[in-house]
């Protein structure tokens, strides 16, 4: 669990509640279930028509790894590398081949059998960045949907709005419910707004910002692949890899 997202989901809408509370309002104020349709069920619908089904998916499992998504360690990765570095090293690439079945991410273990089957680097290198780039693609897909989200339903919500005044207007004759009338018709923008401003949009960056995690530590297993390949020996490539957590990007001057 995020406790750092949880805590940020908390802390937005908390407050706003509390902020309603200390204005003398009630939560009860806030929740219409007319305004909520127009604002969820349409920017759904203008999500929809954007975007695949298979798009959906995947930004519900971005959602996922928001709150529930594990940073890799960076220290324990390089130790791992290092140690089929010290393998390969003693008793060849051939062993390589054995180590694979408990490799803890399957990029590193196709990398370690196409090493065994004595894959051309390139050739090693292309498929394991093909992995990298398909994955990139994949979260792209999915927070590029929960932007779109964030950007529809302020609109919706504003549009909410006004369906709400041209009710009121038609209500002229009854001074009694106009305050209600514009109460309701407020609430759909707060909806609109709450849900691009705490939900959609944070989950957008939040997405990218564990992948980015995610990322640079398949580059980190791409290159020390390619050093274990190139018969590098252990300290060096330790060396190496540790550039990674100093600088927080990858070296691309030996993988190029």
């Amino acid at each position: 669990m995020d406790i750092a997202a949880l805590i940020g989901t908390f802390l937005g809408i908390g407050f706003i509640l509390a902020g309603q509370a200390l204005e003398g309002g009630n939560i009860g104020q806030l929740l219409q279930i007319t305004a909520a349709f127009i604002v969820v069920g349409g920017t759904a619908g203008a999500v929809f028509l954007s975007f695949p089904l298979e798009d959906f998916k995947i930004a519900g499992e971005c959602i996922g790894v928001v709150y529930f998504g594990k940073a890799p360690k960076l220290e324990i990765l390089i130790q791992e590398i290092i140690g089929y570095a010290q393998k390969a090293r003693k008793e060849g690439v051939i062993v390589l081949e054995k180590e694979a079945k408990n490799a803890s991410h399957p990029l590193l273990k196709l990398g370690l059998e196409a090493v065994a089957d004595g894959a051309d680097p390139t050739l090693v290198k292309d498929m394991m960045e093909t992995q990298l780039s398909q994955l990139q693609e994949k979260i792209a897909a999915g927070a590029k949907v929960l932007e779109s989200a964030g950007g529809y339903s302020p609109t919706l919500g504003i549009i909410g709005a006004v369906l709400g005044l041209i009710q009121v207007m038609q209500n002229l004759s009854d001074p009694s419910k106009l305050g209600a009338g514009i109460a309701v018709a407020f609430v759909a923008t707060i909806y609109g707004l709450v849900v691009a401003n705490l939900i959609t949009i944070p989950y957008s960056t939040r997405t990218k910002r564990k992948y980015a995690r995610i990322f640079t530590s398949m580059e980190l297993m791409i290159e020390g692949i390619l050093s274990i390949q190139a018969g590098e020996s252990p300290a060096l490539i330790e060396r190496k890899l540790e550039c990674y957590i100093v600088e927080g990007k990858p070296k691309k001057g030996n993988n190029a």
